[in-house]
């Protein structure tokens, strides 16, 4: 039996599909078959740099962001209703995801598309779908949702959206934080963020500075006082950015940025889950670059909590202000940076990581015939 899956990854961002191009190499080369769909041509792009073909759903459901990755709470809320209440948009993806399930054991939803949740809840299909997500991010979308008007309206589709993830057949909920276990996986997992395994770099290719900062983040004030900061404390800085591509510098895409991450002195990034990840399993010092993504907040205090070695900054439009702050945070990490653990036991935990999660999804698809 050949397992055949179909990979959601919504494009918002990137990390989901990180995870995705991560997962889907990892199933096939555990012998799956699996198809791959995104949610916009820019995420048809970046797959295509890590060797993964997609198709696109939809390119009508985005959340919506200004250019220093916060998020336009109305401007999203108008997006999502639209898309629902336009007949030519959620009721054709529905349909389209029901034609991609024919023949196949798995529909995995990294994303919180209406439509994977809508069809997630129906009998002909919800024994097949898993849904996929952080915790936190749960938590700051069902929040969200409470701030639609009217209130009643918001009460509503909180209401409607956390039985429609319940209904599906599964749900994969990771955290930077969560450990390996061994149990054999049931409807509802915990498990680590997978991040890929880190290759071995020429000394002189290792950054001192692994700079990432997703597509939303596009402000070129923030870019230029984060490069001089990182400057101002004497690393050399290997700097990753779709919002930045063309600036003096700064790379679009880099498949190869979480090998650069693992080896470097310092990782600056959005408190994302795989960034976290890196920092935690290789035990890097990391420089969190705060906005008002509710989620990323919640993880840079699970990252306070957990002790790991990091600082956080905030950008609020002041280009020396944040500067200063980019360079004394650097330095303070570097003083007390932790001893890195050795290439070899990080690439082992890395390992783990991303088999704990196809063989549970493998395990998911074999319980399928």
């Amino acid at each position: 039996m050949t397992p055949r899956i179909v990979y959601l990854a919504t494009a918002d961002a990137r990390g989901h599909l990180m995870r995705a191009q991560l997962l889907v190499h990892a199933l096939r080369q555990g012998g799956a078959q699996v198809d791959v769909l995104t949610t916009s041509h820019a995420g048809q792009r970046f797959l295509a740099d890590f060797g993964i073909a997609a198709g696109i759903l939809s390119h009508h459901y985005a959340m919506q962001f200004d250019s220093r990755q916060n998020i336009l709470l109305r401007a999203s809320q108008r997006n999502v209703v639209c898309y629902m209440l336009h007949p030519a948009r959620m009721l054709r993806d529905i349909l389209g995801l029901a034609r991609q399930l024919r023949g196949r054991h798995l529909l995995v939803n990294d994303s919180f598309h209406p439509a994977a949740l809508f069809i997630g809840m129906l009998p002909p299909w919800r024994h097949k779908v898993v849904h996929v997500y952080g915790g936190s991010l749960r938590e700051a979308v069902l929040a969200n949702l409470d701030g639609f008007k009217p209130a009643l309206f918001g009460r509503m589709f909180r209401t409607l959206v956390g039985r429609q993830i319940d209904a599906a057949r599964a749900r994969f909920e990771h955290d930077f934080a969560y450990g390996v276990t061994d149990d054999a996986g049931g409807p509802d997992c915990l498990l680590p963020t997978p991040i890929p395994v880190a290759q071995a770099l020429p000394r002189s290719t290792q950054p001192g500075a692994a700079i990432y900062l997703n597509p939303h983040f596009r402000d070129t004030g923030l870019a230029d006082a984060l490069s001089a900061g990182i400057a101002d404390a004497g690393f050399a800085a290997h700097r990753v950015g779709e919002g930045y591509a063309g600036s003096a510098g700064w790379l679009a895409v880099d498949p190869d940025w979480p090998s650069r991450a693992a080896h470097a002195d310092v990782i600056v990034s959005a408190p994302g889950m795989a960034a976290l990840s890196i920092a935690l399993v290789y035990r890097r010092p990391i420089l969190l670059v705060l906005t008002e993504q509710p989620e990323q907040a919640a993880n840079a205090e699970r990252a306070r909590q957990l002790r790991i070695r990091h600082r956080t900054v905030t950008w609020r439009g002041e280009a020396q202000e944040f500067r200063h702050q980019v360079g004394q945070a650097a330095r303070e990490l570097m003083q007390a940076a932790p001893a890195p653990v050795s290439l070899e036991a990080g690439c082992k935990h890395a390992q783990g990581r991303v088999d704990a999660w196809t063989g549970r999804l493998l395990a998911l698809c074999a319980r399928s015939d």
